[in-house]
């Protein structure tokens, strides 16, 4: 395939825009090469500035669910914005998209809309201290929750070391209230909260990890976080982000039956629009301004565009549960027959999978938590990369990156995939 607008668009890109992109993991730096430049997108494809068509395996990182432009979400918004785009005050649409929100997720009775996953892990954050009273949170290395100085955080040697900062701009000072644990590891999540007693607010995970490639956690870390919290007053935060809406109805907690204290969400619930929502239970949101002492507020929040998408995509997987199911079969397809010509080629390889997530790692032993993710042989994974996107295939330009599968995904474009594997040299 030729990329010859892509690569033309990059570069000029790169004058007015840091490292060209408005989202670092888009810049290929990861796979080498210059990013593709999309101009329209339908279904399961996209089509770049150079007229290439792609089967999309990240549904613009998860929301698309249903697949690009789907036709209920597209009219939602368009009908919506002809009564304008923004009012910075109530409109009836976000008490809709609420009701219907906390209807179909369990143990939540209230929800606020804020603009990404970012802020609403921020957000999650600052109001379990707030409730707590207490100021330090245990993290977990992978896992992402947006780009907030509290998340940009890596862990000194030993359970009771302080974190430090990852990236510049992240203060000392807010880095000594972060402490990092390995996931799928309960007992350094132990040793920190003994380490830590009485000080903690809460506990924050991706429950179903996406940002070190797909990562599944085992049944008993997932009890002994939620039975950790519940004896030392610690409030466990699902970043549901990547899960919520796409795993089920009502996310990882109900996969994983699993209640948490605070849920974050984004993705999905804004239907492909910038949304990002966080909810709790009755007692911890009236701690929310303007009910209470924790302030949080955007004036864009509840945009009406925004929950217009938002409504259309979750009534329709309201109204159709089975989608969840037929993404899951697809998943399971597509882990089947590319295990199979990996295997064929003697490639050493793991692919972990939970509902229509998936990961494939290039490395010989199970892939549990981040140390074990970072093992995977990174030059293997280019040449799958760029090998597969000749092949008209994009998949996430990152190892650390999990495939969000998308029902308009059809066993044709799943077998076209897995035969493009057949023909790489890896």
């Amino acid at each position: 395939m030729i990329y010859q607008r892509s690569s033309a668009l990059f570069a000029e890109a790169k004058k007015y825009i840091p490292g060209g992109v408005n989202s670092p993991v888009r810049a290929f730096k990861a796979v080498g090469g210059d990013p593709i430049f999309v101009k329209k997108a339908k279904g399961a494809y996209l089509y770049d500035e150079d007229g290439n068509k792609l089967i999309d395996y990240i549904a613009s990182w998860g929301p698309l669910i249903l697949g690009h432009a789907y036709e209920p979400v597209i009219n939602a918004v368009v009908e919506k914005a002809q009564n304008g785009t923004s009012f910075g005050m109530p409109t009836e649409i976000e008490t809709e998209l609420a009701k219907l929100a906390i209807s179909m997720v369990p143990n939540m009775d209230k929800i606020r809309f804020v603009n990404s996953g970012t802020e609403a892990c921020m957000s999650a954050v600052r109001l379990a201290r707030g409730f707590t009273g207490k100021d330090k949170i245990i993290k977990f290395a992978g896992c992402y929750h947006g780009h907030s100085d509290s998340f940009l955080i890596q862990a000194g040697s030993g359970a009771v070391t302080f974190g430090s900062p990852n990236s510049p701009g992240v203060t000392q000072g807010t880095a000594k209230d972060t402490l990092l644990a390995d996931y799928n590891d309960l007992a350094g999540v132990k040793e920190l909260v003994q380490a830590n007693k009485g000080e903690l607010a809460a506990i924050i995970i991706e429950p179903i990890a996406g940002n070190m490639g797909c990562i599944v956690p085992s049944d008993a870390f997932m009890k002994g976080l939620r039975d950790i919290c519940t004896q030392e007053g610690i409030l466990l935060i699902f970043d549901e982000v990547m899960t919520g809406f796409r795993l089920a109805k009502g996310g990882a907690q109900e996969v994983l039956n699993i209640k948490a204290d605070i849920v974050t969400y984004g993705k999905v619930i804004g239907g492909g629009l910038p949304v990002g929502a966080f909810a709790a239970r009755t007692e911890i949101m009236d701690f929310l301004a303007p009910d209470g002492p924790v302030y949080q507020a955007g004036t864009l929040s509840g945009n009406p565009l925004a929950m217009s998408a938002g409504l259309a995509m979750l009534t329709e997987l309201n109204n159709n549960p089975d989608v969840f199911k037929s993404l899951a079969d697809k998943a399971e397809y597509l882990h089947k027959g590319i295990a199979e010509v990996l295997t064929e080629k003697k490639v050493a390889h793991q692919i972990n999978r939970y509902g229509s997530m998936i990961s494939v790692h290039f490395s010989d032993e199970p892939v549990v938590d981040f140390t074990s993710s970072a093992k995977g042989n990174n030059e293997t994974f280019k040449k799958y990369f760029h090998g597969m996107l000749e092949r008209g295939i994009y998949l996430p330009p990152s190892a650390f990156e999990s495939y969000f599968l998308n029902d308009a995904l059809g066993y044709e474009d799943l077998d076209a995939t897995i035969n493009a594997l057949k023909e790489i040299d890896l």
